[in-house]
């Protein structure tokens, strides 16, 4: 497996690791938020995919400092963590002791995981590297496994908004709806899905109950796209 990030990145989320909430919490706060609601969307939205009864192993990939890594080991009970920042990945041990953790990517066991969770960390891989990286998630998938990615959606305002605003998004390159179900389909994955998430803010939280209907409509602010492996 050679796929990986860029070792400047890892560096930079090596710098951000200790202040990481503290960032996202401010370039998010026009959705009157904090990170926690976002991760624990996440992880209701891999409930509804995965069902009550899934039991493979869970990779997330990329999973920075744990944020959502300390909730699936909730709702899941077999739950890794891969992410090529040291120090992220070792606050991500301290806060979810009961996964295990990786941060080098060939590493990672082969045909292991019934899925992979890629959560918005894609824009910070360079895209000329994107395809090769989701052809190593094939690699670790078990048949039948799933790769779930999240991303921001470009072709929400305040999406984009909110990621100029953020430092350690600072040199992220964001993807097209598109883009995403096209990379999916390029690592020979199978059954293509996307739908967009995460549509009201605070303000509005009354209307979050339609979200779940609403995966049609463009103007989520974040995508939710998987893709299986077959054979």
């Amino acid at each position: 497996m050679g796929a990986s990030f860029d070792p400047q990145q890892s560096a930079e989320f090596d710098a951000y690791a200790h202040r990481y909430d503290e960032l996202h919490k401010a370039s998010i706060a026009a959705s009157g938020e904090d990170p926690e609601y976002f991760a624990v969307y996440k992880q209701r939205t891999l409930e509804r995919l995965l069902g009550a009864s899934f039991s493979a192993p869970i990779l997330d990939f990329g999973c920075g400092i744990g944020n959502l890594t300390r909730l699936l080991v909730g709702s899941f009970p077999t739950v890794h963590g891969y992410d090529p920042s040291s120090s992220s990945a070792k606050l991500a041990a301290e806060r979810a002791p009961r996964a295990k953790f990786f941060d080098a990517i060939d590493t990672l066991p082969r045909g292991e995981y019934g899925a992979v969770v890629v959560a918005n960390v894609l824009h910070h891989v360079p895209p000329a590297e994107r395809a090769a990286l989701l052809t190593t998630l094939h690699e670790v998938l078990a048949p039948g496994g799933r790769v779930i990615v999240f991303e921001h959606n470009p072709l929400n305002p305040v999406t984009r908004r909110a990621v100029a605003a953020c430092p350690f998004d600072e040199n992220a390159e964001l993807l097209w709806p598109w883009e995403v179900k096209r990379l999916l389909r390029g690592a020979r994955l199978e059954a293509i899905a996307l739908d967009y998430i995460v549509f009201f803010p605070r303000a509005l939280a009354g209307m979050r109950g339609l979200e779940p209907h609403m995966g049609w409509l463009p103007l989520g602010a974040q995508v939710c796209a998987c893709g299986t492996k077959t054979g």
